[in-house]
């Protein structure tokens, strides 16, 4: 119930309308292996300006997904709310969006574009983490926004290497969502399918 309180509250409601509605996506240090030794990808003789700015404007917003993300997990790591091995979790899944910076920086300047900057300041519902499970049903909230985001991203792509990318790292985002729903004592998997 409190999960489907955090989904429509407007400020959770709005940052996923945005993120999923520009067709964000996130790639991670598994990109790497499928990008690795595509120097030549900005260069594609094949892909014109136009669909190599689209999928530009596409990892940029994924990009500044994932600064937002590791600020929500730091946000989580200060709040003094988390039991210790619970922080671990929510410090590597920091890392993990760290990794997806890496790579999504690298790509997008690979590509011609201009990495978007972290902002100086994103707006949490702080007020409402009152204690662990608060923390991880933000969380869990982000981290299904962002498989909701891969839904929408993987055929927006014009680079099917990178639509590979986000499709591989829709898994690892359905991973942190499974284990925070874990967290809380929910089903990890409450369905077939994820929407």
């Amino acid at each position: 119930m409190q999960l489907i309180k955090l989904l429509n509250d407007p400020l959770f409601a709005a940052g996923r309308r945005a993120f999923i509605g520009k067709s964000g996506v996130l790639l991670s240090a598994t990109a790497v292996a499928l990008l690795a030794g595509r120097d030549g990808l900005a260069a594609d003789s094949k892909a014109s300006s136009t669909s190599v700015g689209d999928d530009v404007r596409i990892l940029n917003t994924a990009l500044g997904a994932e600064h937002q993300a590791i600020a929500a997990y730091q946000v989580g790591a200060e709040s003094n709310l988390l039991e210790k091995s619970v922080l671990a979790l929510a410090v590597q899944f920091q890392g993990h969006h760290k990794e997806h910076v890496e790579i999504l920086v690298k790509t997008i300047t690979q590509l011609g574009g201009k990495p978007v900057a972290v902002l100086q300041k994103y707006t949490f519902p702080t007020d409402k983490l009152k204690n662990q499970a608060d923390v991880l049903r933000f969380a869990a909230g982000l981290e299904q926004g962002a498989v909701s985001a891969y839904l929408g991203a993987v055929p927006a792509f014009h680079n099917r290497d990178l639509a590979k990318a986000a499709a591989s790292i829709l898994g690892d985002e359905a991973m942190h969502w499974a284990t925070l729903r874990q967290a809380l004592g929910e089903n990890p998997v409450p369905s077939a399918f994820v929407s």
